[in-house]
């Protein structure tokens, strides 16, 4: 019998209020598998959360919490934490503002830390606009510098889980001319086995399998394509095998990802954004999930923007966030089974 008690509280924030955040939230909440696994409790703007319900099809209501392990945990009253007073009227969906920029940062304020004190045990966030949050003051590239700077937090890997295929980054947003520049053998290593680690923590994975992407095609064709895979990617490979880390690489990327999609991998090291985030979101474009790896804390996301063309008009898909409670939900678990609940287990790279 499910004992409510021993399901995690998962902090939930809004996002740009102006987006596609509060409806997905108030969609998914409407799920009854989320409150099977979590009490799920949203950080937000209580006007703005309420009206989005008053205009959705199903039926709900907001219960006013001020501290997590006050939330019900109960699908239909959807506990919120109201971290801002956003002026009636003065946000509107598809129409973001500086208000509402400063509003969708205080909400990571507020629960990178509840959760790095403990009150929740994980973070998932909804779409943010970079734009906003620098016209907001915040000079970061986007969610997961902000995190990293919160958590003093060095070396962090953005990883795209789906059920078939996982897949964590190098390099992540950068032009494509300034990947080769970048790429060195530390920053190679150090997200193999940040990603090895976090397979096995916080995945369940006891002897993961983890297959490196070239960089070039052909994997560089004995130099003949590039040298990176022999001077950079093939010593990093090299390097990590001697952590007993399963791994194949560099592998040519025209291959690498079907066998990865088969089964024979768990998880994919890729060298650049869209090498990696191109054959994930063929296959997992509704319902993959965003996990920082790396960090003290436990944060999944939704692998989408703020959808300002459709906020409001009631068209916006929940998939993505149902799929980021259930994961952070799951390795809140898998870690507290490894007997680590509150640090990471990515942290040593050396």
């Amino acid at each position: 019998m499910l004992n409510v008690s021993d399901l995690p509280f998962i902090g939930i924030t809004m996002g740009d209020p102006a987006g596609i955040g509060p409806e997905i939230i108030v969609e998914a909440l409407n799920d009854p598998g989320i409150y099977m696994v979590c009490r799920p409790v949203v950080l937000g703007d209580h006007d703005i959360l309420a009206s989005t319900i008053s205009n959705a099809s199903g039926e709900a209501s907001l219960n006013v919490i001020s501290e997590p392990s006050e939330a019900k945990g109960i699908q239909g009253k959807i506990d919120l934490i109201a971290v801002s007073r956003l002026r009636g009227g003065s946000i509107l969906p598809g129409k973001p503002s500086i208000e509402g920029g400063k509003a969708m940062v205080e909400y990571i304020f507020t629960a990178v830390k509840m959760t790095r004190e403990r009150r929740l045990g994980a973070m998932v966030t909804c779409p943010i606009s970079k734009i906003e949050m620098h016209r907001a003051g915040y000079p970061y590239e986007g969610h997961t510098e902000l995190i990293s700077h919160l958590t003093g937090t060095q070396d962090c890997v953005m990883m795209l889980a789906g059920e078939r295929m996982r897949v964590a980054l190098v390099t992540i947003h950068c032009p494509l001319k300034e990947v080769p520049a970048i790429l060195n053998e530390d920053r190679v290593y150090k997200t193999i086995t940040i990603t090895a680690r976090a397979l096995r923590e916080d995945f369940g994975f006891e002897n993961p399998r983890l297959a490196v992407a070239a960089l070039n095609p052909h994997a560089g064709e004995s130099g003949l394509f590039g040298l990176e895979e022999e001077r950079i990617i093939g010593p990093a490979v090299a390097r990590a095998r001697k952590k007993d880390f399963q791994l194949e690489g560099p592998l040519p990327a025209d291959t690498l990802f079907y066998r990865a999609a088969s089964g024979e991998f768990d998880a994919v090291v890729a060298m650049y954004h869209d090498q990696g985030l191109i054959p994930i979101k063929l296959l997992h474009f509704s319902d993959a999930v965003n996990v920082t790896l790396g960090l003290p804390i436990v944060r999944t996301s939704v692998d989408h923007g703020t959808a300002y063309d459709i906020a409001g008009t009631g068209r916006a898909d929940a998939s993505s966030l149902k799929a980021a409670i259930k994961m952070a939900a799951q390795i809140v678990k898998n870690r507290n089974i490894k007997g680590n609940p509150t640090s990471s287990p990515c942290q040593q790279t050396t």
